[in-house]
């Protein structure tokens, strides 16, 4: 707005110039007297390279030919301004009133070259000589509201074919507008204001129409009613209310309708794609408050994107690093169907590895504040899901989103995630979830389709890098699961590893379960458990081993705990599940098998051994027993061990022989 004030103001200038001279000055001498005028009001030099023509009749007036502004000395070569010519028309019996009342001003193909530097200086800031470049437009405003050009009066001015260029070195934007045609009505600089105008931008059509109730409010910075519409490629937009060009304070009703994204861009000078059809056209509708401390407040936001429709407030600080935004938004429904993330790009996604493509996250670092969505509902090809409550705080490129509620696959999410573009971009997951459907889930999240039943988990997981291939390759951290009451679908596990046969389908060809119960760590994308839990009522299992989430692939044992056949033997053969997510193997573990049924073999055969051993031992005593008896001519009694047995026949024994001995001593006696 400063701009096209400045623009505004320097014109009128050089038309009042004109205007005036044309009854003081001989034609001869006009050309340097308009010259000196200008360049002594604005620090700008004017070169009338042309003859001056005069006219009398049907209106006073002067015709300029060839007709240049310069540009400030720092801008090097250029012009700011050039016309092959200029016809002012003025009312002669307002001259003698003291009053300037110009009946037209018609600019012949200007060319308009607005430049500013990266030092943030612009040629459009006018100055007198030494004056600072922030202080001319305020001069120039205040003497277009007072003085002179208080009592100036503008039937209608135009420029026929005009051409505008704009060079903003401090964004590397480049506009040029073409085929320019502007009307401007100002009947008193006490009165309204209408411009309209019409151009083409980068080959695409342009327009613009302002009305506003005061000229010398408008130009002068004070407060003023005001009726703006703006359209270019086929986007419109418009706002109506009140306006101050000082700090450029407003407030009213703004509207805005894009039917087409890729036109916009072309006529910006960008190439891009177009939104989805389903999210066209876009439009927006609020009150608007803008304050001359640089606060923006929305109120009765009304957005849309095709059916999509969004509604809420937000409050904007700017002029800081970067703007504030503190928002609520409400969505009463997302439809997502038909946008490809269904499983079928799921299945694609899984097949061909995670993408490699850069993540431009530089958008975190455009704002700061705090966004809170609330969205009823949010339908997609993976099912219905809502309602979902978000809260999302940014600041200096990091943003925390709070996720308050998401009823997402028949269960619950809560928990938070957090992007970090400070240093490089990394992401953490803080996520707890209850009652999820796992086969929902997995179908939709990763085509996968084995495993059904409800899962509880909890998962704190970090990963950095610049593309989502980076980022899963470097996850750390850990996490816990709980399945209950569901089934392994298309693998009838106890069939299988009873009758040693992958390809075994049995009854529904499923393993169903009563709970599965595990937890993890994870470094470098790997997931590592050894402390998984199958109960079934055929079959209970234990897993250990790894999952590949950054490379998606799969090295996992699982054993059975207690697994037994129609006889009641025993079994465990384990089975191991490899290779990529899209297409695991599961195999028998054979070799373990063999090792198995050896270990049970060595166990038999020592048994048998030891029963023969013991059978042995058994006999021989038996055997040592009888003879014992037979030799010391006792028997044994009941209760009574073998050594006492052998004691009481060696005493006995001794006994007698002691007695045989002393009658023989004593002769018999």
């Amino acid at each position: 707005m400063r701009l096209i004030k400045a623009v505004f103001v320097a014109v009128l200038g050089l038309v009042l110039l004109l205007g005036v001279a044309i009854f003081l000055v001989p034609t001869e001498r006009l050309a340097n007297l308009a010259a000196q005028q200008f360049e002594a009001a604005t620090g700008r030099p004017l070169t009338i390279g042309g003859e001056i023509g005069l006219s009398v009749f049907p209106v006073l007036g002067a015709r300029a030919q060839d007709i240049t502004i310069g540009n400030p000395a720092w801008a090097g070569e250029g012009a700011l301004l050039q016309a092959a010519e200029m016809d002012i028309g003025v009312d002669l019996v307002s001259l003698f009133s003291g009053t300037v009342a110009v009946q037209r001003v018609v600019l012949q193909s200007p060319v308009v070259t607005l430049r500013r530097a990266a030092d943030g200086r612009a040629t459009w800031e006018f100055g007198a000589p030494g004056a600072a470049a922030e202080s001319a437009p305020q001069g120039a405003s205040e003497g277009a509201a007072g003085g002179t050009l208080r009592d100036l009066s503008l039937a209608e001015a135009r420029i026929v074919d005009g051409t505008l260029r704009y060079v903003d070195e401090t964004t590397d934007m480049s506009l040029e507008v073409a085929g320019l045609e502007a009307t401007l009505n100002m009947p008193a600089m006490d009165g309204p204001l209408a411009l309209d105008a019409q151009a083409r931008l980068n080959g695409q059509p342009v327009a613009v129409a302002l009305r506003a109730g005061n000229a010398a409010a408008l130009m002068g910075g004070s407060l003023t009613t005001i009726a703006l519409s703006a359209e270019i490629a086929g986007a419109e937009a418009s706002f109506e209310g009140r306006t101050a060009l000082t700090d450029l304070v407003l407030e009213g009703r703004v509207q805005g309708t894009l039917p087409a994204l890729a036109p916009v861009l072309a006529a910006l000078g960008q190439s891009g794609g177009d939104l989805p059809a389903a999210y066209r056209p876009v439009s927006v509708d609020a009150q608007i408050t803008r304050t001359a401390n640089g606060q923006v407040f929305l109120r009765e936001v009304d957005a849309r994107a095709g059916d999509l429709q969004a509604s809420g407030a937000a409050d904007i600080t700017l002029g800081g690093a970067r703007p504030v935004v503190n928002a609520q938004v409400s969505i009463p429904m997302v439809d997502l169907r038909g946008m490809g993330g269904g499983a079928g790009s799921a299945s694609a996604e899984t097949a061909q590895g995670w993408s490699r493509d850069p993540i431009d996250a530089s958008a975190l670092g455009a704002v700061d504040g705090e966004i809170a969505l609330n969205m009823g509902e949010l339908r997609s090809d993976s099912g219905t899901f809502g309602p979902i409550r978000l809260r999302t705080t940014i600041e200096n490129a990091r943003a925390v989103i709070e996720i308050r509620e998401a009823r997402v696959f028949g269960g619950n999410v809560t928990g938070s995630f957090v992007a970090n573009n400070r240093s490089g971009l990394s992401v953490r997951a803080d996520i707890q979830a209850d009652g999820i459907s796992l086969l929902q889930a997995l179908r939709d999240t990763a085509g996968f389709e084995r495993l059904n039943g409800t899962a509880q988990a909890q998962i704190d997981l970090l990963g950095s890098g610049n593309s989502l291939h980076a980022i899963m390759n470097s996850l750390q951290g850990q996490g816990a699961i709980a399945f209950s009451q569901g089934e392994i679908l298309g693998l009838d596990l106890a069939g299988m590893l009873r009758n040693l046969d992958l390809g075994y389908m049995g009854e529904g060809s499923s393993t169903i379960y009563e709970s599965i119960s595990g937890s993890f760590t994870m470094a470098g994308g790997v997931l590592s458990n050894d402390d998984l839990q199958l109960v079934s009522p055929r079959v209970q299992v234990e897993g250990r081993g790894q999952v590949g989430v950054g490379a998606q692939t799969l090295e996992y044992r699982i054993v059975p705990s207690a697994l037994r056949d129609a006889d009641g033997n025993a079994l465990r053969v384990p089975l191991i599940v490899t290779g990529p997510w899209s297409a695991p193997r599961f195999r028998l573990d054979m070799e373990a098998l063999a090792r198995e049924r050896l270990e049970e073999e060595r166990e038999r055969l020592e048994a048998l051994a030891r029963e023969e051993a013991q059978r042995l031992e058994d006999q021989a005593r038996a055997e040592a027993e009888a003879r014992i008896q037979s030799e010391l001519g006792v028997e044994r009694q009941e209760g009574e061990s073998l050594e006492d047995t052998v004691r009481r026949g060696v005493e006995q024994r001794i006994g007698e022989e002691l007695n045989q001995g002393l009658r023989g001593l004593f002769g018999g006696n």
